[in-house]
């Protein structure tokens, strides 16, 4: 093992601050605490404010980093097996954004799944980026979006040669990567950089039975999500470059043109203590997660009506591999839906990642304990005796398919209103909207609404659907330009 990963550089120097009973005379203005509201203060304890601090000297400065700030970045670099890394305080949204913003121009193409985040649709609107969408897999049964097809990403590299970049999501939401190896190949046949959204996978470096990282798989750029799986703080991540196909200081002048002039220091002292514990324990911790995914999905294939998604669901293309930490399963053949499921569970004090028509996610990590898991899987199964009604829900419609008739940019910039959703076919989108399951988005600004679309958007209302990206949540309105 490599001893610079003892190092917490950026942590060591922010404690020497903080009990070193300064004069405080800079901002924040609480004064290490001092001023802080009493019950916040009781709340959270007073070591916390005290690392609450500025650019002071000693402390580095994330915009212009020479000090302990580039050796933490350093030492994440290595850890990770990545040329140059940025330390984000604006979560992986602010990094993907930034590598959309490095890659290209007003103008230029960028090939990506459908199912992307919606900060990469930000990203293209800040950009004036072209987005070529790709349809994702849909895993039969769970209904739920995977990777693209390797395929399919061929065609669309082939159509568009001059695209600026192509992206993958890996993994995804729920845990599938797609053929991240054989993607890497083919963009660097075709001069295009492949750029990552492993916002929930930076532990897949330190275990050989998790998939490859999206580094290890070729990707030129990365952007991790820690505070998901590394155990940093929320709102902590890392982008990272590797190769010759990126400009490092280009990606690094679109960081600093949108990161936040006041990062943290709390959260950028998590990211290096995480870093060393993933580069020191990391493969014993996320073993111990292994086995504890191998008992709770044990449990929970044995009531009746309920399913496990797991290696028999690979198609070896676009659902090529999975994360075993992040376990999906399937309700709905029990007649129970996954919101009904989840809401079940909160009233038992359980709280899953999330829940969709047909499914419930569950995010393991090493935080998670046995003893949780058995109370998970004897209130899941009492629900399925209890309100399963012994028969499948119907599968979900196919989404219809979309078509621009205005660039992203152009139509998040138009005048808009918000109409009826029964009265908006024929009109113009002005905000991205996506059902749950699968995630997709069904719209994005500058695409037509079709009456289909608007009978498939009915349907997922009234079947209970999550929506994300409207600004009217149930979807009773849906905004249309002018």
């Amino acid at each position: 093992m490599d001893k610079s990963q003892f190092e917490t550089p950026l942590l060591e120097v922010l404690l020497g601050y903080a009990g070193s009973s300064p004069s405080r005379f800079h901002v924040p203005g609480h004064g290490g605490g001092r001023g802080v509201p009493p019950d916040l203060a009781a709340a959270l304890g007073g070591a916390v404010f005290s690392m609450d601090v500025t650019e002071l000297p000693g402390l580095d400065d994330l915009n212009s980093p020479t000090g302990v700030i580039a050796r933490a970045q350093e030492l994440a670099s290595r850890a990770f097996g990545a040329d140059r890394s940025f330390f984000l305080a604006n979560g992986a949204t602010l990094g993907l954004q930034a590598l959309v913003l490095a890659v290209g121009k007003p103008g230029d193409k960028l090939i990506l799944p459908r199912n992307s985040h919606r900060s990469i649709i930000g990203g293209l609107i800040l950009a004036g980026i072209d987005p070529v969408f790709i349809a994702p897999t849909v895993v039969p049964g769970f209904n739920f979006a995977a990777g693209v097809p390797t395929a399919a990403i061929e065609r669309a590299l082939g159509d568009h040669p001059g695209a600026c970049a192509l992206l993958c999501i890996h993994p995804t939401y729920y845990g599938t990567v797609g053929d991240t190896v054989g993607v890497s190949r083919l963009s660097r046949a075709a001069g295009v950089p492949l750029l990552a959204d492993e916002a929930h996978g930076c532990h897949l470096y330190f275990h050989p039975q998790y998939p490859l990282g999206a580094l290890e798989a070729g990707a030129d750029a990365a952007v991790q999500s820690m505070h998901k799986t590394g155990g940093s703080l929320t709102q902590s991540s890392i982008l990272h470059i590797k190769g010759p196909f990126l400009d490092g200081d280009r990606v690094f002048a679109a960081v600093k043109l949108i990161q936040t002039s006041s990062p943290s220091y709390i959260l950028m002292a998590s990211l290096d203590a995480a870093r060393r514990q993933l580069a020191v324990r990391g493969t014993d911790l996320w073993q111990e997660v292994l086995e504890i995914s191998a008992e709770i999905r044990e449990w929970l294939s044995g009531i009746r009506g309920l399913e496990v998604f797991g290696s028999r669901f690979l198609d070896g293309d676009g659902v090529f591999d999975y994360d075993r930490s992040r376990v999906v399963v399937r309700v709905s053949g029990t007649g129970i839906r996954g919101y009904q499921a989840a809401q079940w569970l909160t009233g038992h004090g359980i709280f899953v990642e999330m829940a969709d028509r047909d499914n419930i996610v569950l995010a393991l990590g090493p935080g998670i304990g046995r003893e949780d898991c058995r109370k998970l899987a004897q209130v899941l199964g009492d629900l399925a005796v209890r309100e399963g009604k012994g028969r499948a829900l119907l599968p979900a419609p196919e989404i219809p398919s979309a078509r621009a008739v205005m660039k992203l940019r152009e139509a998040w910039f138009a005048p808009s209103r918000p109409v009826r959703l029964g009265d908006s076919a024929g009109r113009v989108c002005a905000e991205w909207v996506a059902a749950y399951p699968p995630g997709i988005p069904v719209l994005i600004p500058g695409e037509e609404i079709t009456p289909a679309m608007v009978n498939y958007l009915g349907g997922a209302r009234e079947a209970g659907a999550g929506f994300q990206g409207p600004d009217h949540p149930a979807l009773d309105y849906i905004r249309v330009l002018e």
